[in-house]
């Protein structure tokens, strides 16, 4: 209890520093939301002037970030200039899609990266091992950019998938079956580019923690007993190197979740990234702050999750708590 006390105080500690950082460096950027009203001859001075009083931008920094504190206290996140309403709803609208788009492609990524990491290491050198490091290496040098517009270019050609959006014009207001699979074959393309891109250090790192593993005596010593292979990878040596890769499942979410930002705006999938990018270019602060602080609060959140589960997994924690 008192680690997850900690946990709970450092993650209050991140999220706060992240928010003083973001009202900061947004207030040092040049411009603000209402440069393209005074280019406009038909808005007076006096009417900006009302709407910055009306939104507190003329209040200096330190006091607009208390009443961002209170608006957050309330759930409202502050309020977006540019859609006149709190920003929690229209951040929430759209966190579904990327919670949606981000979970299926780590459920993906972990379930091609476990097993092939497994006999990668427990075959070295054979052709799974080579084939491995082969598609690693080569991943890891593409850019994600290069990843999503050669994905865009083979659903174009073969037109097996969609190309972009979430949901075809025709589902709509279809049946049930209909529309959910509409929507998977729409999941396809931005899911195989953060999969594509993922994939490479997920699949060394779950290889590296194996190898350790399988070096080990006491695997030495199952396999000389004739214990069947397949019952010692997945039943002992697995288990064995599991902390480490607890901690990075918990965080591909918020790599991922970074990742999916680019990925979204290729793809025309509406999620967090395309909403984050209109409100950057239009100086919508508080909107981009909350985005930010979405970001913040799901990579916090996955790093509690890895820490719950590598108590309950490693009973060497639970015994330095003990102590």
């Amino acid at each position: 209890m008192r680690r997850l006390a900690r946990r709970l105080l450092h993650s209050v500690l991140v999220l706060t520093g992240v928010s003083i950082l973001s009202f900061v460096f947004l207030e040092l950027a040049p411009g603000d939301f209402f440069d393209e009203m005074r280019l406009n001859p038909h808005v007076s001075s006096q009417t900006i002037t009302q709407l910055k009083t009306q939104y507190g931008i003329d209040q200096p920094l330190p006091l607009r970030y208390i009443s961002w504190l209170k608006s957050a206290a309330k759930g409202e996140w502050g309020v977006s200039f540019a859609y006149n309403s709190p920003v929690a709803p229209l951040i929430w609208a759209r966190a579904r899609n990327t919670l949606l788009l981000t979970s299926s492609a780590v459920l993906l990524t972990w379930s091609i990266a476990l097993p092939w990491g497994v006999y990668s290491a427990a075959r070295k050198n054979g052709w799974i091992d080579r084939t491995g490091t082969a598609v690693t290496s080569a991943l890891l040098v593409t850019p994600d950019l290069l990843l999503a517009l050669a994905v865009l270019w083979i659903a174009l050609r073969s037109r097996w998938f969609p190309a972009g959006g979430m949901v075809s014009p025709q589902s709509v207001g279809g049946s049930a079956p209909r529309h959910i699979r509409d929507l998977g074959l729409h999941l396809v393309a931005p899911t195989a580019v953060l999969v594509l891109g993922g994939l490479p250090v997920l699949l060394r790192h779950v290889r590296a923690a194996m190898a350790e593993v399988l070096d080990s005596a006491y695997v030495h010593a199952a396999f000389g007993h004739g214990i069947p292979r397949a019952r010692i990878l997945f039943r002992h040596a697995l288990p064995a190197a599991a902390p480490p890769l607890v901690s990075l499942f918990a965080l591909s979410f918020g790599s991922l979740l970074s990742a999916s930002v680019l990925v979204e705006v290729i793809m025309n999938w509406p999620g967090i990234g395309p909403m984050l990018l209109e409100a950057i270019l239009g100086r919508d602060v508080y909107l981009v702050i909350g985005a930010i602080m979405f970001s913040a609060l799901f990579l916090v959140g996955g790093t509690l999750l890895g820490d719950i589960l590598l108590f309950a997994l490693d009973p060497r924690i639970r015994t330095e708590n003990m102590v």
